[in-house]
């Protein structure tokens, strides 16, 4: 059974960190390029930041770069977010998902597979 459980998530202030991992099971996660969404109330769902099966290749929304940095740990099967600066405007809910298998395409929703339930980030000003 495939899942996708994310932690992490919180209320931070204004400048503050957050450190988002998720926890892959139930499918061959080296062979899976995975993505980090977010989704504020009343806006569309929208990739943060991706990373290619093989740890080589990054993607970031213009919004984040400098501040959010992507990783996985393919022996852990676990990709994490790691998140500075946090602004108001970041607060949504963030999840995980899995692209289908030897995909890169971090930016076509359609192509993600599997996802997580989401994990709450509240920062305040």
């Amino acid at each position: 059974q495939v899942q996708l459980v994310e932690s992490g998530g919180g209320l931070v202030q204004a400048g503050g960190s957050l450190r988002l991992s998720c926890a892959a099971s139930g499918f061959s996660f080296s062979r899976y390029s995975m993505g980090w969404f977010r989704q504020a109330p009343g806006k569309e769902r929208e990739v943060v930041a991706a990373i290619k099966w093989d740890d080589d290749t990054l993607y970031y929304v213009d919004s984040v770069k400098g501040r959010f940095t992507i990783s996985r740990d393919n022996a852990e099967n676990t990709v994490n977010l790691q998140m500075i600066s946090l602004k108001p405007e970041d607060t949504a809910v963030y999840y995980c998902a899995a692209q289908s298998i030897g995909t890169w395409a971090p930016r076509s929703h359609s192509e993600y597979v599997y996802w997580g339930q989401g994990t709450q980030v509240t920062v305040s000003s």
